[in-house]
């Protein structure tokens, strides 16, 4: 058994690695280019709505193609199409860095969102099929954590490559990563499908169309109105393929995404729980780095320090969550984590005000940190506990989607609310919108810490990765006797 242990640790190393980069540089490109935006505006000029597109082209491409991708990786090959994603997504970072106009970056900006969207899932999955199931917790751990800190630091790596060398940086760092990432997930990631793996065009024109039209209209509703012409067909739309894409998945033999899965608590609790931890979460950043810089005063970069406590602590926390979760189940810690989250939120909307001290700020900033630690990891393993070998692709695409989607849905929404309350025309203004902003992304996580109740327990849980094992053992036997029936017959 020892022996058997030590060959595993070097592909699940390896496989952590490679699949922890590509999913850090995904998930920090989501909110990277927001602190460039002036320097953007300032050599590449462009009307508001243009800078609005450079953050909305890649949202909307990752979040609508994130199930083709993980689709596309079960029929094609998990780690040939993860190359093909990242390689897409590494062209695309030159291109945006080198465009000489408004229109390029917004293009190079949808194209990396393409390939994120296909190497996002796919890197999800390649690790848990890489990492032996008694260490999972302890490796989707890291990669939570790796994952939860991109998502969060992606201002302050952005403001800081901004202020002090020029906005091309925050592109052009995803370049060398790429290039060594290429070659060695060639050589050290193991090939995956899915058994029996098909493609699902109808379903995924369906879901695609939706997503496409629900998160076009969510990030246009704030400059056309949530009545307007072009938002609200737009969303009505989107929610009708949506609609004829559940229809679709209970009723089509080989959906994109089988519907039956949710009808497993523990599926149903975890993705919605996720969609509204990013429906508080990404709406609750994006209002409070603009309340740091243009209410309290900071630059961009000191902005990005000063919340380091929260983005930050998700690599202390996660790893630990992941053990954690190995111990006493995913439920637990990851309502605690969504529960910490959601005080944290409310936190700051108590003590905001114009001229709040960072000393009032900081429980509020270490709070939040070790809620969005604690998640993160131990999501994504009771998320894989819940479906068969042989869905997990489709699960990580489901889950993924709902995210970004969620992401989507928090700015527009927080920031409805902002203006109905507030504005920019002072710090008191942008105080005001703010914190009823804020007491609303603290009940929405809450609700998502309601719903992780829905979780399987830890007997529950372990019981499935066991029953997961096996089949994952008896596929194995199968496949190896279809390979020898030809030598057999032979003989």
């Amino acid at each position: 058994m020892q022996d058997q242990d030590t060959k595993l640790r070097g592909p699940a190393i390896w496989a952590l690695v490679i699949t922890g980069a590509a999913s850090f540089m995904a998930a920090l490109d989501n909110l990277v280019v927001t602190t460039a935006l002036p320097s953007i505006r300032e050599d590449l000029g462009g009307k508001l709505e243009d800078l609005e597109w450079t953050v909305n082209a890649y949202t909307l491409t990752f979040a609508v193609l994130l199930m083709f991708g993980a689709a596309l990786g079960d029929r094609f090959g998990r780690r040939r199409l993860f190359i093909a994603g990242m390689t897409v997504f590494t062209g695309a970072s030159a291109a945006a860095a080198l465009s000489p106009g408004i229109d390029a970056l917004i293009a190079a900006r949808a194209v990396q969102g393409v390939g994120a969207a296909i190497m996002m899932p796919l890197s999800l999955t390649l690790l848990t099929v890489a990492v032996p199931a008694a260490r999972r917790g302890m490796a989707l751990g890291i990669y939570g954590a790796l994952t939860g800190l991109a998502v969060a630091s992606g201002p302050l790596i952005g403001g800081s490559l901004t202020e002090h060398i020029s906005w091309q940086w925050i592109f052009w760092l995803n370049v060398p990563i790429g290039l060594a990432l290429i070659p060695l997930s060639r050589l050290r990631l193991a090939e995956s499908t899915a058994p029996q793996a098909k493609l699902d065009v109808p379903g995924t024109l369906l879901i695609s169309g939706g997503l496409f039209g629900i998160v076009y209209g969510l990030v246009n509703a704030n400059a056309h109105g949530w009545t307007s012409l072009p938002v609200l067909s737009a969303l009505l739309v989107g929610t009708a393929l949506v609609a004829g894409f559940v229809h679709h998945g209970f009723h089509n033999a080989n959906p994109v995404l089988p519907m039956r899965l949710f009808r497993d608590r523990g599926f149903f609790g975890i993705n919605m729980a996720s969609l509204l931890m990013f429906v508080g979460m990404f709406g609750s950043i994006f209002l409070l780095s603009q309340f740091l810089q243009g209410v309290l005063g900071y630059s961009p970069t000191e902005a990005g320090l000063r919340m380091l406590p929260w983005t930050g602590m998700p690599m202390i926390a996660a790893p630990i969550s992941g053990i954690l979760s190995d111990r006493i189940g995913s439920r637990p810690v990851v309502v605690a984590g969504l529960a910490l989250q959601a005080v944290g939120l409310g936190w700051f909307a108590m003590i905001l005000s114009t001229d709040v001290s960072y000393a009032a700020q900081l429980p509020a900033l270490i709070i939040s940190g070790i809620g969005m630690g604690l998640f993160f990891a131990p999501a994504s393993n009771a998320l894989m506990s819940t479906v068969a070998p042989a869905d997990q692709g489709k699960a990580a695409g489901a889950n993924s989607a709902l995210r970004e989607v969620g992401g989507a849905l928090g700015v527009a929404v927080l920031a409805s609310v902002f203006s109905a309350q507030g504005g920019y025309q002072s710090g008191q203004s942008f105080t005001d919108g703010t914190v009823p902003a804020l007491w609303i992304g603290g009940a929405v996580v809450a609700v998502a810490a309601a719903l992780a109740l829905l979780l399987p327990g830890r007997d529950k849980e372990k019981a499935r990765a066991t029953a997961g094992r096996a089949a994952e053992a008896a596929e194995a036997a199968a496949a190896a006797d279809v390979s020898d029936a030809p030598a057999k017959v032979a003989v």
